[in-house]
């Protein structure tokens, strides 16, 4: 059951009317989490201000919503597993490319680099040695995408436990925790 109430965009003013009509404007609909976090709207702004930025740097949609997945999976996040399971159907993931992004791993050396680092950072509280940091960079990944995949994580990291304290009602078609990757 929620812990957290979601906001209704139809009942709010301000702020919160705004940012909830500016996500509604962009995806068609409102999900319960920005629902939910509208209740600080400074939470909520935060969220969709890094995410947006995220949105325009150099790794691609297909390798963002991988990390998510991955990141999902490894903090048991059913809300965020389910949400990225769909939007990554809509920027073309497939079904073994989905499973396999919750393992943190891919056929593509370079996809499974960068999927095998952002696990890392999680279970290790990002706490990564030298040689992680080589191996993603040895797989190609300049200093750029290294830091955006450490914010990808972090972004992510936020929405899981935020999803857990509030127990967001899922909203997207539900995926089972089932792979036991993360805890």
């Amino acid at each position: 059951m929620t812990r957290l109430n979601a906001i209704d965009p139809q009942e709010t003013t301000g702020k919160t009317k705004e940012l909830l009509d500016g996500v509604k404007a962009k995806l068609g609909r409102v999900p319960n989490l920005m629902r939910t976090l509208a209740n600080a709207p400074a939470a909520l702004e935060g969220y969709l201000s890094f995410s947006g930025a995220l949105g325009g740097g150099v790794l691609d949609a297909r390798l963002r919503e991988r990390i998510a997945l991955a990141v999902a999976d490894a903090n048991s996040c059913e809300y965020c597993l389910s949400a990225h399971t769909a939007i990554g159907k809509m920027v073309g993931l497939d079904e073994d490319e989905i499973l396999s992004s919750r393992k943190a791993t891919s056929d593509d050396p370079r996809v499974n680099a960068a999927l095998g680092f952002a696990h890392r950072i999680v279970v290790k509280r990002g706490e990564v040695d030298d040689s992680e940091v080589r191996e993603v960079r040895a797989a190609g990944f300049s200093d750029a995408e290294i830091t955006e995949i450490v914010a990808h994580v972090a972004l992510n990291v936020f929405t899981n436990y935020f999803n857990h304290v509030a127990q967001t009602v899922v909203d997207f078609p539900k995926v089972e925790l089932t792979l036991g990757v993360g805890r």
